[in-house]
């Protein structure tokens, strides 16, 4: 069996580790091309010493040179490189057949976009790519023949629970509804009037998941959970008012697809990333991924119910800018990025990330973006008055 050449932009994060746990089970199916970070060099040293890549990006020349001097350490032979454009490179590199796209954050956009045009087997755990840009990622895949698929637990999910050879219509393949399962985060039964008081500490405290503290937050908020009804929208062609969401504090059953003739299909399994990645890793094998075996006989009961949106406001205004369209999921992505990043440093109150949020979609005029450059453009503006609209809330 020829090896599959892995890039993972991401390593050092928890989904990039984590699809590194995977590939080390079978170092007979895969072997790692390009491993990427944005700041965290010396975790990244480490895996080029394990994995020894034949690229590693770093954000900056400053990083790049830090990352040359440990590696020269253990006389490795990766090739370091560094800035955006290099992550497009190594994404898109006629070497490498999949690309593991696990950026936080619209700076993943570019690289992702980059591996879709190239037509790279594209595991894409970094929502926002698709949140921002839509129809054009959409086309990117299809025009290339790229393969997408998802790997965020919900939505590896609802993939693994389709007909085989789902051609992104519901209704043509007998379905009613996607179903979003949601852990509701650390503040689900807390006092709603006690949540102002909520601190970074706490919001990044998540009950069954080991997360990074953006989308820690974002769980906690459940704007995650909000990105992922758009990214359920146009992973799987579904509209709008045929996508639910429902908390499961349990997070043992990931998501569920319901058909007409009734039938509720679910996937269940150990709240780990792994299980996903060696998923995306395999299709449409299954191999190996770590995680232990799922025992119902552990669980006394399942619960479900639907979310209190006085509770989740930042869902609320997701669904909002699905309904709108266009740019608004872009406008939203960019100011909840800003938001957060304020409430994580002390600057903004917890309750006050939905406030900027819709406050900076109230600003922006909703408008068609036909590429990068017009998405990346309306990005920059929410950005702005997301961060004097963050200022002027602050504590």
């Amino acid at each position: 069996m020829q090896k599959q050449s892995i890039c993972i932009l991401g390593s050092t994060g928890s989904i990039g580790i984590s699809t590194l746990d995977v590939i080390a089970r079978h170092p007979d199916r895969y072997k790692v091309f390009a491993l990427t970070a944005h700041t965290q060099v010396t975790k990244l040293a480490s895996q080029c010493q394990q994995f020894e890549p034949q690229f590693a990006v770093v954000a900056n020349e400053n990083l790049a040179q830090e990352l040359r001097e440990l590696l020269a350490q253990f006389s490795s032979t990766t090739l370091v490189l560094h800035g955006a454009q290099a992550l497009c490179e190594v994404a898109s590199a006629t070497d490498c057949d999949v690309v593991m796209a696990a950026i936080v954050g619209a700076a993943g956009l570019p690289a992702s976009l980059a591996a879709a045009q190239a037509g790279k087997r594209i595991l894409l755990a970094n929502k926002e790519a698709l949140v921002m840009s839509g129809q054009l990622f959409i086309d990117a895949v299809a025009k290339s023949g790229a393969t997408l698929l998802p790997i965020d637990s919900e939505h590896n999910a609802i993939f693994q629970c389709l007909p085989h050879g789902y051609q992104r219509d519901l209704d043509a393949s007998g379905i009613s509804k996607i179903i979003l399962t949601a852990s509701g985060g650390p503040f689900l039964n807390r006092e709603i009037s006690t949540l102002s008081q909520v601190t970074a500490a706490e919001a990044i405290a998540h009950p069954n998941w080991v997360m990074g503290r953006k989308i820690s937050v974002d769980s906690a908020t459940m704007m995650n959970k909000g990105l992922e009804v758009i990214e359920a929208h146009w992973l799987f062609g579904a509209a709008v008012d045929k996508i639910e969401v429902l908390i499961h504090p349990q997070s043992l059953i990931h998501s569920m697809v319901a058909y007409v003739d009734g039938s509720l299909l679910a996937q269940l399994g150990n709240p780990d990333m792994r299980t996903p990645i060696a998923y995306g890793l395999a299709y449409p094998e299954r191999i190996a991924s770590g995680v232990a075996p799922l025992d119902l006989s552990q669980f006394l009961q399942l619960n479900f119910f639907k979310p209190d949106m006085e509770r989740f406001p930042c869902l609320r205004l997701a669904y909002e800018a699905l309904r709108a369209g266009a740019s608004a999921p872009t406008v939203l992505n960019a100011s909840n990025e800003i938001a957060v990043e304020a409430f994580l440093q002390g600057k903004l109150g917890f309750m006050q990330i939905e406030a900027v949020v819709a406050e900076t979609l109230s600003r922006i005029e909703t408008q068609s973006l036909s590429d990068l450059a017009s998405i990346l453009e309306v990005d920059h503006q929410a950005r702005r008055i997301a961060t004097d609209c963050a200022a002027n809330l602050g504590m």
